[in-house]
């Protein structure tokens, strides 16, 4: 009997309501912090016009490599208080590489209110996702597999489309990133709330990316739907 009280208080993951509850808030915090370097990297990619030599080929080895780069690291960490400094050092990376489509974006009149909408938008798929994840009591490990192959076929989709740079391909492959990663979302919250993810930074890693990845195509989208040229 003690058995069976166990396994319902845990949700089957041997983890108590206490520890995913500090689970939850610890990553809560940390993905809030990793913000500011992602502005800051942002800012500073804007500002320099550091990132507008990385076109093409070169910037997708750069990006591709210093990101797989910073996630091994992350892994390699995530046990230990540097863990917590390499992932901020990787968020500020990401800020970097997003700020070459944010500078093009600000090149239009209404770019301010495009990134606002874009924060808007990613902010409320974050609420939304945030939401169902409490309210869903079905368990969703099995999306994981079936996340992973359309995350590597969008991947694929976006390597071609950096040397095809089609407008068409990239607005297609922006409203499955979307989709693709808003439910990824939902999975890794319901990972955390189930207790199936107990370590903090790497739930906040696999947050951010979807946090990330959802801006970064709403401002893709917009940027190509809604952008007004002076």
């Amino acid at each position: 009997m003690n058995t069976q009280v166990t396994q319902i208080r845990t949700g089957g993951y041997g983890i108590s309501q206490e520890e995913r509850n500090r689970v939850l808030r610890n990553t809560y915090w940390l993905l809030a912090l990793s913000l500011l370097p992602t502005v800051l990297g942002a800012w500073l990619g804007v500002a320099t016009g550091i990132t507008e030599s990385l076109r093409g080929g070169l910037g997708l080895i750069v990006f591709v490599g210093g990101a797989f780069g910073f996630m091994f690291a992350i892994e390699k960490t995530k046990n230990s208080a540097a863990g917590v400094a390499v992932l901020l050092g990787f968020t500020f990376f990401m800020g970097l590489m997003l700020s070459r489509m944010i500078g093009m974006v600000l090149g239009f009149k209404n770019g301010t209110d495009l990134i606002m909408t874009a924060f808007a938008g990613t902010a409320g798929v974050f609420f939304v996702m945030a939401s169902l994840a409490t309210v869903i009591k079905r368990d969703l490990s099995g999306m994981g597999k079936w996340l992973f192959v359309g995350a590597l076929v969008l991947m694929v989709g976006a390597i071609v489309n950096v040397f095809v740079g089609s407008s068409a391909g990239m607005m297609a492959i922006s409203v499955a990133a979307i989709g693709i990663f808003s439910a990824y979302m939902l999975y890794d919250l319901k990972q955390i709330l189930d207790g199936g993810e107990t370590n903090y930074i790497s739930a906040t890693l696999a947050l951010y990316l979807d946090l990330f990845n959802v801006f970064q195509s709403l401002l893709a989208l917009l940027g190509i739907m809604g952008g007004e040229r002076d």
